[in-house]
């Protein structure tokens, strides 16, 4: 009898999928039951569309702050959209107000509603460079080593993420639950612009880095509703991808951030590009048992007037991912430049977003609602 169990056993240790791999849970096994519960539809989400997001859009837009139930997305279309970025830079030295003038206290209330309307919460975080105060742009040799368990700033950093896990622990439904929230942690982490990244650290002491923020914000501050999101800027292969993939059972969501810009400006090279990024995105996902997901786009100014549906949702329709985050509106600057990455009221192009919008995989917020994320 127990040698027929022994087999049994044996059998099922060598068949079943490697964690991490075709898993249901995330990586978080102590995960609530809403973060468990959103982690699943987001991984079946692909096959009927993908949820639409945007940075900041209940805070303001075009032309606007702060004007309660506004939205640059509702303007256009009637609808909020399903997915709301925000951003924790600066929280880490008791500001008020984070590095987009956005108040913590007016963000809070932003992730409760909507998560209410059944949204999806994603949270980044522009930390200030630890070594030198100076902003999450300043590198410097050493940064990274110098957070590290040893390290002379690990007491500095552990501070900073017990204030990021206040903050987050403040965040909650109307029956008492945590709400659920994708953390996108050293974002674009191949690129050399922010501290943590590129040539400003090693592969190793960034994969170090990943486990030991993790590690504390999971079992020393018991914070168990976050995803972790994994994401990159523009990449050109798997290994370029996974050269500082800090391993399946530390990661949920696997993105990358792409803007039409600089050397891919026109239409044409910018589709051509995500489209070959996008299927490499979805080999490593599907290898790996992740979700895929645009972690963050833009086209600044949006001048091509059949933009979202002849290049961005074209190219999207031969691809099978969870979520698309549009960065945000800042508008008018006094020097007469401006930041927008979706249309508001009246922008000349709008009409073609209304397409966008009424396209079958376009997820918005009463598609997010209906998917009931959370249940």
């Amino acid at each position: 009898m127990r040698k027929k169990v022994f087999v049994r056993i044996l059998l099922l240790l060598i068949y079943a999928p490697s964690f991490g791999q075709n898993s249901d849970l995330p990586v978080d096994k102590d995960a609530t039951k809403e973060t468990v519960n959103l982690y699943r539809h987001l991984k079946r989400l692909g096959d009927k569309g993908f949820l639409f997001g945007h940075q900041d859009d209940l805070a303001y837009g075009v032309n606007w702050k702060y004007v309660p139930g506004h939205s640059d997305i509702k303007e256009v279309t009637g609808e909020y959209p399903a997915l709301y970025g925000w951003e924790l830079g600066r929280i880490e030295l008791d500001h008020t107000v984070n590095i987009d003038s956005v108040p913590f206290d007016k963000m809070k209330q932003f992730i409760g509603e909507g998560y209410a309307r059944g949204g999806v919460i994603t949270i980044s975080w522009h930390l200030n460079n630890p070594l030198t105060g100076g902003t999450a742009w300043q590198p410097a040799p050493g940064t990274v080593a110098s957070i590290l368990p040893g390290g002379e700033k690990h007491a500095l950093y552990r501070s900073w993420l017990d204030k990021v896990a206040g903050f987050l622990q403040d965040l909650k439904g109307s029956h008492g639950e945590y709400i659920p929230v994708v953390l996108r942690l050293f974002h674009e982490l191949n690129g050399s612009w922010f501290w943590w990244g590129g040539r400003n650290c090693t592969p190793e002491e960034l994969k170090q880095l990943w486990h030991f923020t993790i590690q504390y914000l999971r079992d020393e501050k018991k914070v168990h509703h976050l995803l972790y999101a994994f994401n990159t800027d523009r990449f050109s292969s798997e290994e370029a991808y996974l050269e500082r993939y800090p391993g399946d059972e530390w990661v949920d969501i696997t993105g990358f951030d792409i803007y039409q810009a600089n050397n891919i400006a026109k239409s044409g090279d910018f589709q051509q590009e995500f489209d070959k990024t996008l299927t490499l995105l979805e080999k490593i996902a599907g290898t790996r048992g992740k979700v895929p997901a645009l972690t963050e786009f833009g086209y600044n100014g949006l001048t091509d007037s059949s933009w979202w549906t002849h290049i961005f949702l074209q190219t999207l329709r031969g691809h099978k991912i969870a979520y698309v985050m549009a960065w945000r509106n800042a508008g008018y600057k006094k020097d007469g430049s401006h930041e927008f990455y979706v249309p508001y009221k009246g922008q000349a192009f709008s009409d073609d977003f209304k397409k966008f919008y009424k396209d079958s995989r376009t997820l918005f917020q009463r598609d997010a609602w209906n998917e009931k994320l959370y249940f």
